[in-house]
């Protein structure tokens, strides 16, 4: 049994970001760059299965210019067996990818696919479930339990209401939530072993997928505004006297 993880290469999420002089994006030169934790995540997941004997191969992914090599590298070095980059400069926005993915299952044919249940940078949280409907399989997102069952899986997954507990016939598809596991840490003899490891490289063209243009475009970017420092007041009807004259919600 086979499972594809889709790993992405994103900004470091403790590291101060700046936009581009014309706000069109965030500037990333200089920036340092990891694999998105959630994608950390569901590769850790794809691991365990791996070492309880569940699956046999263990494949990771990832979508962009050469520089995703690294993030791929890390990922073998993490046990991933092996590693696949489709390489484009293309913007890889959730249909695209998605598309680019289902592409690479057909050839692949793995019996489980899984990835981050968003990538932190974008955070469209849309690429696990267009995935799923390209392929026509199963899928569990938001997962923070797996258990496979012969040619099931048994997950859990958090839903607005608590916990729910679904039954899918593989092959499916699989996003992780940030309660799944804790990832371990790359060891140097791992490190050392990753570079070892076969990483081979793809194009859309080789795919025959056609990289269509999105049906919009990023306007601009704007960071965040600056909060204002709070207040701290000695008492309640000091507090409901603020909320009448300044904030006037009373």
């Amino acid at each position: 049994m086979k499972a594809l993880v889709a790993v992405k290469r994103v900004v470091d999420p403790y590291v101060k970001i700046h936009l581009k002089p014309d706000g069109s994006a965030v500037d990333l030169n200089s920036l340092k760059m990891v694999m998105n934790p959630f994608d950390e995540i569901a590769l850790e997941e794809a691991l365990r299965l791996r070492e309880q004997g569940k699956i046999q191969e263990v494949i990771a992914v990832s979508l962009g210019s050469v520089a995703s090599q690294e993030t791929l590298r890390h990922a073998l070095a993490l046990g991933a067996d092996s590693a696949i980059l489709i390489q484009t400069d293309a913007w890889l926005y959730p249909l695209i990818t998605a598309k680019l993915l289902a592409a690479l299952a057909g050839q692949l044919s793995p019996q489980l696919i899984m990835l981050g249940k968003q990538a932190i940078d974008s955070d469209n949280n849309q690429v696990g479930q267009m995935l799923a409907g390209l392929l026509n399989w199963p899928q569990g997102t938001f997962v923070s339990r797996v258990t496979m069952e012969a040619d099931r899986l048994v997950v859990k997954r958090e839903i607005d209401t608590g916990l729910e507990t679904l039954s899918l016939q593989l092959p499916a598809v699989l996003t992780s939530d940030l309660r799944l596991n804790t990832p371990r840490y790359a060891t140097l003899p791992n490190i050392v072993k990753a570079k070892q490891k076969p990483l081979s490289v793809m194009t859309p063209e080789q795919l025959q997928v056609v990289m269509e243009a999105p049906h919009y475009e990023v306007i601009k970017v704007e960071m965040p505004r600056a909060r204002k420092s709070g207040v701290k007041l000695n008492s309640v009807a000091e507090l409901i006297e603020k909320l009448k004259t300044e904030a006037k919600v009373l």
